[in-house]
């Protein structure tokens, strides 16, 4: 049976829990209660399990600062014997407009200091990342509070449906593989 590491990226703490820069944690709770399972402490993180299609999809939360989140990558992908092409990191992306969803297999950290330890950590940028998209609308100077701040009502509004989408897009990644799943879902 085919096993798939989703790594949802996020700042552990009841003062964090709704906010862009917790999309990922957001995102693996959403698809942890859709499939009728519960996340358990583990080492490094929380975990939850699921089978699809003949397919194991294990979801972590790592429980390390964001800037470490390599470090339970890391252990897990090698104690769950799991391949890179296997490992899918959820995260928020600035860079792309509110709810829009982008799939890729390598690249660039982006200036986001989780995926920055995660290359440094596997000692390469060859994995896939899921970006979802927070938008950019802050004045000059407020990035920080912006991507910890909570949500705006008009996104609250719609969040629900992206979430939805999201869960279905990290599903396909497992089932239908991740060049299928980026032509489906990208920029959606």
């Amino acid at each position: 049976m085919k096993k798939f590491l989703i790594v949802g990226l996020g700042n552990i703490g009841p003062e964090y829990h709704n906010t862009r820069h917790n999309i990922g944690f957001q995102i693996l709770d959403y698809l942890a209660k859709q499939q009728e399972v519960t996340f358990e402490s583990v080492k490094l993180g929380e975990m939850a399990t699921f089978r699809q299609k003949g397919r194991t999809f294990i979801l972590l939360k790592p429980s390390t600062f964001m800037n470490l989140s390599g470090k339970a990558v890391s252990y897990w992908l090698t104690k769950e014997k799991i391949p890179l092409e296997h490992l899918l990191v959820v995260t928020d992306d600035l860079n792309l407009p509110f709810g829009s969803i982008r799939i890729k297999t390598k690249g660039s950290d982006g200036g986001h200091n989780g995926l920055k330890h995660i290359q440094q950590t596997l000692n390469t940028n060859k994995y896939s990342r899921f970006r979802f998209g927070i938008s950019d609308d802050f004045s000059k100077g407020k990035q920080i509070q912006y991507v910890l701040g909570t949500w705006s009502k008009n996104e609250e509004k719609s969040l629900p449906e992206r979430i939805d989408r999201s869960a279905e897009a990290i599903k396909s990644f497992g089932i239908a593989g991740v060049t299928n799943t980026m032509n489906s879902f990208n920029n959606t």
